[in-house]
């Protein structure tokens, strides 16, 4: 096992799941198995003892629902990530879980390489959501701005071009290295370049802007 490995703490309520994930993950070229859990606080307890990079979560886990070990990570480990492991997942539930610090979420019944890619898009500190339901996600998002009087308009924003480029390429995926090598600029240049974006365009994190880029259509034409 090397240093490229992505540690992964699989919290699953069934022995039988957990075996599965563990046998998949461990045929994996880059993937490690940091630990297990059967339940929310021991999904807790094991975050804080084994600090793996990703946590992979059962939304249905019992003892400390998945919603709380969201909040308590935040509170206690908030650089381990979370991918939600769900039966399926319906818009509102999805923004619940975006707001109190999930990462992303896959389907079970999804292929094995959809599960690869999504890990190592998280552990990259990206986020993933199935890009079936984007369009929803986006309006859901959009519909709660309108509601709480903070409808975005682009008039104020002021952002120049080299912003645009960039706020493009997050809507992408693209990490800030990628975007410097895209850009031809320092990855601390782009770093420089999106605080400024997160405040003129007031969001918080990369998925809050990659929502604002394809609700305004930056992604397509910058």
């Amino acid at each position: 096992m090397g240093d490229e490995n992505i540690r992964i703490l699989i919290a699953d309520e069934h022995a039988m799941c957990r075996e599965a994930l563990l046998n998949l993950l461990e045929r994996e070229p880059g993937f490690a198995i940091a630990g297990e859990a059967a339940d929310g606080e021991e999904a807790l307890e094991q975050a804080a003892i084994l600090k793996p990079q990703i946590l992979l979560l059962d939304l249905a886990i019992p003892r400390f629902p998945a919603l709380q070990v969201l909040r308590r990570i935040q509170e206690r480990e908030p650089k381990i990530p979370v991918l939600l492991l769900a039966e399926s997942m319906e818009v509102p539930r999805i923004v619940e879980t975006l707001k109190l610090g999930a990462n992303g979420f896959v389907l079970r019944e999804s292929a094995p390489q959809v599960l690869f890619k999504s890990i190592r898009a998280v552990a990259a500190g990206e986020y993933w959501i199935g890009r079936s339901i984007i369009g929803d996600l986006v309006k859901a998002l959009r519909d709660g701005s309108e509601a709480a009087g903070n409808d975005l308009r682009p008039a104020p924003f002021s952002l120049t071009h080299r912003e645009l480029e960039i706020i493009a390429e997050v809507a992408e995926g693209c990490t800030n290295k990628n975007i410097a090598e895209k850009l031809s600029i320092a990855e601390q240049t782009v770093k420089h370049h999106l605080t400024s974006i997160f405040q003129k365009v007031g969001v918080s994190n990369r998925l809050e802007l990659a929502v604002f880029a394809m609700h305004r259509g930056i992604h397509d034409n910058p």
